[in-house]
């Protein structure tokens, strides 16, 4: 009996140990989520300039950019997956993996070849573990982005996109990233970033036109030096999403992992003390016996 009591005693322990990390992470995870949703919120009046700015010179000029119009065959895709550098996030990093790999299959089927660049320790673990080949891996600070991370993705994809299919380029563009709606609801979501698809985070109103405008340069030369920062924004945009969404994630998961151990540890005192009382009834058991029998003899 002594054995096992402390057998519980030491789960006890090691129990309350883990519930002390649990509930750290929780607190450093909900006193981040402000801060990373706040950039989130800060990054919308610029994402939305440019586009509008790109969307004006690309619906209003009829111009033929190889960022803007649709080539003929695509062969060669480029996919972009956002995971996490750290665990402890629940499902979010399983979450943008599976949308991932569903998306690579749907070009493998459309007879698309498929370059694969990763962000997060967690996404290049992944295909390390199962031995596939990715083009490039960012990892560090990804549930804190930095705009020089994403001018370097976003440098690296255009040098493909600009490459001929012959030397290794990519006809296409896509990202694999989570989407923050809520501190409840965050889903993973797919954006083709080029060829240019303009969407904006805050629609505009159906009701709202752009005005006309003339252009000096010409549009062409407008595009090359609007698309690139445009590129950026969006890419920063959804590492700035994830990251609030991993946050969210990691709190969501602490807070149920410290639950969790709090049930834990109810349970393994009531075994204990449950324990403790056999024992305690086994030893008064034995020395009533024992008194018996001295009485007898």
């Amino acid at each position: 009996m002594g054995a096992q009591i402390r057998v519980y005693r030491q789960k006890i322990a090691s129990t309350t140990s883990m519930q002390k990390i649990f509930k750290a992470m929780e607190l450093i995870a909900a006193s981040r989520i402000g801060k990373a949703r706040t950039r989130v919120a800060a990054s919308l009046p610029y994402s939305n300039a440019i586009t509008r700015a790109v969307s004006a010179v690309a619906s209003q000029s009829e111009i033929d950019h190889p960022l803007t119009t649709e080539p003929e065959q695509i062969r060669r895709a480029a996919v972009v997956i956002m995971t996490s550098d750290r665990g402890l996030a629940g499902s979010y990093s399983a979450g943008v993996l599976k949308q991932g790999e569903a998306l690579n299959e749907l070009l493998r089927d459309e007879g698309k070849e498929v370059k694969t660049y990763l962000v997060g320790r967690k996404g290049q673990a992944y295909y390390d573990f199962r031995n596939r080949s990715v083009e490039r891996v960012w990892t560090g600070g990804t549930d804190a982005p930095e705009f020089e991370t994403a001018r370097e993705i976003g440098k690296a994809l255009l040098d493909d996109f600009n490459t001929a299919y012959e030397d290794g380029g990519v006809d296409e563009i896509h990202i694999v990233y989570t989407r923050f709606k809520s501190m409840v609801i965050q889903e993973p979501a797919v954006i083709r970033l080029l060829p240019l698809e303009v969407v904006e985070e805050e629609a505009q109103s159906s009701a709202e036109f752009l005005p006309l405008y003339e252009y000096e340069p010409e549009p062409e030369k407008v595009l090359d030096a609007l698309l690139p920062r445009y590129i950026e924004s969006r890419i920063f945009a959804a590492m700035l999403q994830a990251a609030a969404s991993e946050l969210a994630a990691r709190q969501r998961a602490m807070k149920a992992a410290g639950d969790n151990a709090t049930d834990l540890i109810k349970k393994y005192t009531r075994l204990r003390n449950n324990a403790r009382q056999a024992e305690i009834t086994q030893e008064l058991s034995e020395i009533v016996a024992g008194a018996d029998a001295l009485s007898a003899s």
